[in-house]
C-alpha cells in the first residue's frame, strides 16, 4: 500500500512540476533570404498565456524572457482566457518586458471571444505594443530590411487565406504572426518565410514517441502541435504555449517560450 502511495505522490509531483515550470526552447533558423545585417537576431515568442500566473507578478516568466535577451518579442494570441478574463494579470508581463525589445502582438480566438477585443488591443497599444490586425511593418537595419505581418484570428470573420491574400510574396524576408497552425498549407501557398503560431497547446497531453493527443481546430492526434514544420521554403513554428483553457492539466507538455535565432547563410 505504501508503495502505491509513494508512486501516486511521485506522479502528482511530476504532473505539478510539468505545469508550473517554463522551458526555453531554442531554435536556430537558417535561410539564404535572411539579410546579413539581421544575422543573429533573437526573437522570443510567447503564446497562449490564458491568464496563467508564473510567480508573483509573473516574475518567473519575465525572468525567462529577460534571460533570453531578445531583439524582438512576439505574442501570438490568447494572452487572456475568455472563461476567466483577467486582463491585468497578462498585462503584468507586458509591462515588464516592453522595455527589453519591441513587442508585436496578434489576437487569438479567446481575445475575440471576450467581445472586449478593442479594449484589449488599446491596453496593449498604450503600453507600446505594436498590435497587428491583418497588416504589416517593415524593420530596417543598416540599409537592409525584413517584413513582419500579423494575421488576426479568423474568429473575427476573416479567414486566414483571405487575410494572407492581401500580402504579396516579394524579395523581403517575411515573418508572420498568426495564432492558428492548422492552416499550414495556406502559409505555404502564400509563400511566407516563417510563421509563428500557437493555439494547439502542444496537443495538451503529449504521448512520448507519438506527440500530442488533442488540439483545438485539429481534433484527436493533431498534425501540428509543437516545433518546426517545413514545406518548400516555408517554416512554421508552433509554440506549445504557457497556459491552459478548458483542460487545466498538461501531461509531458511543459509550458514554453521559444527563442528563435535568425542565421543568414
Amino acid at each position: 500500500m505504501k508503495k502505491w502511495i509513494v508512486l501516486l505522490l511521485a506522479v502528482a509531483l511530476v504532473l505539478y512540476l510539468g505545469n508550473v515550470r517554463i522551458k526555453t526552447t531554442e531554435i536556430s533558423l537558417e535561410a539564404e533570404r535572411i539579410p546579413s545585417n539581421f544575422n543573429g537576431m533573437k526573437i522570443v515568442q510567447i503564446s497562449d498565456l490564458h491568464d496563467a500566473t508564473f510567480g508573483e507578478n509573473q516574475a518567473k516568466l519575465v525572468e525567462k524572457i529577460k534571460k533570453a535577451d531578445p531583439d524582438l518579442i512576439f505574442i501570438t494570441g490568447d494572452l487572456i482566457d475568455s472563461n476567466r478574463f483577467n486582463l491585468q494579470n497578462s498585462l503584468d508581463v507586458v509591462e515588464q518586458v516592453i522595455s527589453l525589445a519591441p513587442v508585436y502582438y496578434v489576437t487569438g480566438n479567446h481575445e475575440i471571444a471576450t467581445n472586449d477585443v478593442d479594449h484589449i488591443k488599446a491596453s496593449l497599444s498604450d503600453l507600446g505594443v505594436t498590435v497587428l490586425a491583418n497588416d504589416e511593418r517593415i524593420i530596417k537595419k543598416d540599409g537592409q530590411q525584413i517584413r513582419i505581418i500579423g494575421i488576426e484570428d479568423p474568429l473575427n470573420g476573416i479567414a486566414v487565406p483571405d487575410a494572407l491574400s492581401k500580402f504579396d510574396k516579394n524579395d523581403i524576408f517575411t515573418l508572420v504572426l498568426s495564432h492558428r497552425p492548422e492552416t499550414f498549407q495556406d502559409y505555404v501557398d502564400s509563400g511566407m518565410d516563417v510563421i509563428f503560431t500557437g493555439h494547439a497547446h502542444g496537443g495538451q497531453f503529449r504521448i512520448p514517441g507519438l506527440g500530442g493527443l488533442v488540439a483545438p481546430g485539429q481534433g484527436l492526434f493533431p498534425m501540428y502541435t509543437a516545433g518546426v514544420y517545413t514545406e518548400n521554403e516555408t517554416n512554421m513554428i508552433v509554440n506549445r504555449g504557457l497556459g491552459n483553457s478548458i483542460m487545466p492539466i498538461r501531461v509531458f507538455n511543459t509550458p514554453e517560450i521559444i527563442v528563435v535565432t535568425l542565421k543568414s547563410i
